[in-house]
């Protein structure tokens, strides 16, 4: 048998893949920013939270999603994770608020005390926001936000 057909059919198939490629749509990515924090029950040792959300569409297309994931880091350590299974659409140039229950486990909380314990500083730690927003085949977008967050306002309204 020969090679020849074998080469021609690879051929056109690398250039329908490159083609296809072409035609997927070219997105600017999400503006999304923590709008707000809220306490959840929680089981055993477990911290729970909604994390709200704001989703700013910059694209003249609408986003059609069918599920989010987070992850929270806090002066570089992960402190809560969560999933939400929501669906929803957010229009061309338009925006939408979001609700996702995170966690953190009584490991994370430890592991961010001792992390606090070993640096004394409560102002200016670092946070990160990772995530997606699932969206079909080729339509999952990632997202993220960082900033830094002051904790000596809280450290005084303790007591």
């Amino acid at each position: 048998m020969s090679l020849r057909p074998l080469r021609s059919l690879f051929a056109s198939l690398l250039i329908l893949a490159v083609s296809a490629c072409a035609l997927l749509p070219d997105r600017d990515p999400l503006n999304i920013s923590v709008v707000g924090i809220e306490p959840l029950p929680g089981q055993g040792l477990e911290l729970r939270m909604a994390v709200t959300l704001r989703l700013q569409n910059p694209n003249d297309t609408a986003i059609d999603y069918s599920g989010v994931a987070l992850d929270l880091d806090v002066n570089d350590r992960l402190l809560a994770s969560g999933v939400s299974n929501q669906k929803g659409s957010i229009g061309s140039f338009s925006e939408a608020v979001l609700v996702v229950p995170v966690s953190v486990s009584a490991f994370a909380a430890l592991r961010q005390a001792l992390g606090l314990s070993q640096s004394q500083r409560l102002d200016n730690l670092p946070y990160e926001l990772r995530g997606k927003l699932a969206g079909g085949l080729f339509g999952t977008m990632r997202f993220k936000d960082r900033g830094t967050l002051d904790l000596r306002q809280a450290e005084g309204d303790l007591w």
